[in-house]
C-alpha cells in the first residue's frame, strides 16, 4: 500500500449534526496537501478521525501500516506559574535522548531554545517547539491544524516555510489546515475544498484558473480566493446553518 491515508465514504456525525458526509480522501507520500473551508465545515474533525480521536460513523479510515504521525495543534495551553524549560517539554510525555531532542529542535528552527522556559516564548518560538516534538518520531506524516494562528503574517510564512524544509529533508507528507490563501498557494501540492463533504480539489494553480473561478475573481490569489468561497451558500442538503467563509486576509 503505498498511500498513506486513504478515505472512503467517510460520514460523521456528531450529535444531531452530520459534520462529514461521504468524504473520499487520499494522502500520498510526501505530498503536500493543505484542507481549506469554512467555519464548521468539518476541517479539524477530518484531522482528528484520521488520527483516530474521532470515530467515523460510516465509511472507512485506512492507513498504511506502521504508519508514523506528528501532529501540531491549533493551540496547547501550558501554566505559565509552571515551571517547565523546553527541553523537559520534549520529555512529555516520555523521555527521549538528549540527541534526539537536540535534532528535532535543529530542524524545526528551534536548537537556540533547549534551555528557555515555555512560559517565556513567543508564539512563534512555540509552534517551533511544538513542530520539533511532532518530529522527534521521524514522522510519515505530519499534521497541522491552523498551526500558524495568532502569528503575524512573516511570522507564519517563516514558519510555513520551515514545514517545507522539514517536508523536504524527512520526506514525509503534510497534511494541513490553513485560513492563509498566500500559504495555500505557495506552499501545497494540493488543495481540498471542504464543507461537510470535498466540494473540489487539485493543484492550486489549476484550481485558481479555472475559467469559473478566473471569470469570477481573476487569477493569481484571487482565483485563489474562488477557491476558498466556492460559492459556500449553495445547499449541502445536511448542512442548514451555512456558516459564513473566513475571510482571508
Amino acid at each position: 500500500m503505498n498511500t498513506l491515508v486513504s478515505i472512503k465514504g467517510l460520514n460523521v456525525r456528531l450529535g444531531a449534526q452530520t459534520v462529514l458526509h461521504a468524504v473520499d480522501f487520499e494522502i500520498a507520500p510526501g505530498e503536500i496537501v493543505t484542507i481549506v473551508g469554512p467555519n464548521g465545515s468539518g476541517k479539524s474533525t477530518l484531522l482528528r478521525t484520521i488520527v483516530g480521536a474521532q470515530a467515523p460513523t460510516a465509511g472507512k479510515v485506512t492507513l498504511k501500516p506502521g504508519l508514523r504521525i506528528g501532529y501540531v495543534p491549533q493551540k496547547l495551553h501550558i501554566d505559565p506559574t509552571l515551571p517547565m524549560t523546553v527541553r523537559r517539554f520534549l520529555d512529555l510525555p516520555r523521555r527521549v535522548s538528549d540527541t534526539d531532542a537536540s535534532a528535532a529542535l535543529q530542524e524545526a528552527g528551534a536548537g537556540a531554545l533547549e534551555t528557555r522556559q515555555m512560559s517565556g516564548l513567543s508564539g512563534g518560538q512555540f509552534q517551533r517547539v511544538l513542530l520539533a516534538r511532532a518530529i522527534l518520531a521521524r514522522p510519515d506524516l505530519l499534521i497541522l491544524d491552523e498551526a500558524t494562528q495568532g502569528l503575524d503574517q512573516p511570522g507564519s510564512a517563516a514558519f510555513y516555510r520551515k514545514i517545507e524544509e522539514v517536508r523536504n529533508d524527512l520526506g514525509c507528507a503534510v497534511l494541513m489546515v490553513s485560513h492563509e490563501l498566500h500559504v495555500v498557494m505557495a506552499a501545497s501540492d494540493r488543495v481540498v475544498c471542504l464543507n461537510g463533504h470535498v466540494c473540489c480539489q487539485g493543484e492550486p494553480e489549476h484550481v485558481a484558473s479555472a475559467p469559473e473561478y478566473r471569470a469570477l475573481f481573476g487569477t493569481g490569489t484571487k482565483g485563489a480566493l474562488a477557491l476558498y468561497r466556492h460559492e459556500h451558500s449553495h445547499d449541502h442538503h445536511h448542512d442548514h446553518d451555512h456558516p459564513h467563509p473566513e475571510i482571508a486576509q
